[in-house]
């Protein structure tokens, strides 16, 4: 989403919601105002945020504020909004595929300055102690104290708030710098969606001499292709519920599509014909043991979607039979976020979009949650 010039409409409900903004003062003075689309409690995931001002993070001199630009959405922010994977934070502002101008940049910052056009993704902290595993091996979004972009607190006790607003502010360690070659409503999502994908498929080894399977073709799932394609695998295949996204997945990168709604004998056609699978689903009631059929021996299932309740048992002796690996994976860290973009630069890159203007963002949720996305 890019941002409107002026949300007023929503912007006349804000006294409503002034009691519910209560934190600490930020330490710096600016001259513009940290204002956005708001979540007051779970009735915001049906379309129901309201416009309004928020106190961000405790500026420090290891902070940047980025004047925004563009703001992906993500299935995340509908599940915070609903507090679907648990309690959130009220009032959030959520969106955690942000991309913008460095407006604010702090002394201690090397990596970013004024002017700069940077991103940040699903994280904007973590320990960054060199006694901690995580933080010292590149894999900071594994940290015990990661910090979320959106409805989580730092350290000090003041709140995170997201990109669906004309300014946040994150510690710069976790902004990245977006490459000339990349258009920002097409970088945006990279930043969540794109490193979700990028991350699983490059530590598992996709290239050449792999197949992969990309399950649920979406957000996530469309960038699971366009990487696997680019990666240089032998073979990508797609697999849906239904065939309605043949054509699009055979564009994105797709050789092969599976729908698994309109074969009965899917699994059985398909058994042992893929090195990786990523499941981008989050349907707790997804058909995981079929999926493990697909594997070939050594094959490693990745999951990356988030059901709200638990998945389906399975008999264990579909791995114990082909030594395959049930993994997950989380966004991903600053160095692969990185890694990720200047691949895209180098390899041209085009995520399938729509863009919305910020001031529909209510309706925008919406037609997420509808599935009438294409892609992100």
């Amino acid at each position: 989403m890019a941002p409107s010039s002026d949300p007023s409409s929503a912007s006349r409900r804000a006294q409503s919601i002034a009691g519910h903004l209560q934190a600490p003062q930020a330490a710096k003075l600016t001259d513009y105002k940290f204002e956005g689309w708001l979540g007051l409690d779970k009735t915001a995931a049906a379309g129901n945020m309201v416009w309004g001002e928020f106190e961000p993070k405790s500026w420090t001199e290891d902070d940047v504020d980025i004047k925004v630009s563009h703001c992906g959405i993500c299935g995340s922010d509908i599940h915070t909004l609903r507090s679907g994977w648990g309690p959130s934070i009220y009032p959030c502002c959520v969106g955690h595929e942000i991309v913008g101008e460095a407006v604010a940049v702090g002394k201690n910052v090397k990596n970013i300055k004024v002017g700069d056009r940077v991103g940040v993704g699903a994280q904007s902290g973590s320990c960054l102690k060199s006694s901690c595993f995580e933080c010292s091996n590149g894999l900071e979004n594994y940290c015990t104290r990661m910090v979320g972009t959106y409805s989580s607190k730092y350290p000090d006790g003041s709140k995170s708030f997201g990109g669906y607003s004309k300014y946040v502010r994150a510690p710069a360690h976790f902004a990245v710098q977006i490459p000339k070659e990349l258009d920002s409503a097409e970088a945006a999502p990279m930043l969540c969606a794109g490193v979700t994908m990028w991350s699983p498929l490059k530590k598992a080894g996709a290239g050449p001499g792999k197949t992969v399977g990309i399950v649920g073709i979406g957000g996530l799932g469309h960038f699971g292709l366009l990487w696997a394609k680019a990666l240089g695998c032998d073979k990508v295949v797609a697999i849906s519920r239904g065939s309605s996204k043949k054509e699009d997945a055979l564009k994105m990168g797709a050789d092969e599509f599976i729908a698994t709604q309109e074969d009965p004998d899917w699994a059985k056609k398909n058994r042992r014909k893929l090195d990786i699978i990523i499941s981008t689903v989050s349907d707790a009631k997804m058909p995981l043991s079929k999926y493990l059929q697909l594997l070939r021996t050594n094959g490693r299932y990745i999951q990356v979607g988030a059901p709200e309740e638990a998945i389906p048992s399975f008999r264990i002796g579909a791995l114990i039979a082909k030594a395959v690996k049930i993994e997950g994976s989380s966004i991903g860290s600053p160095g692969e976020l990185n890694e990720m973009l200047e691949f895209a630069a180098k390899k041209n890159i085009h995520p399938f979009i729509e863009k919305r203007d910020m001031k529909d963002a209510n309706q925008a949720i919406v037609d997420m949650e509808d599935g009438k996305a294409r892609y992100r």
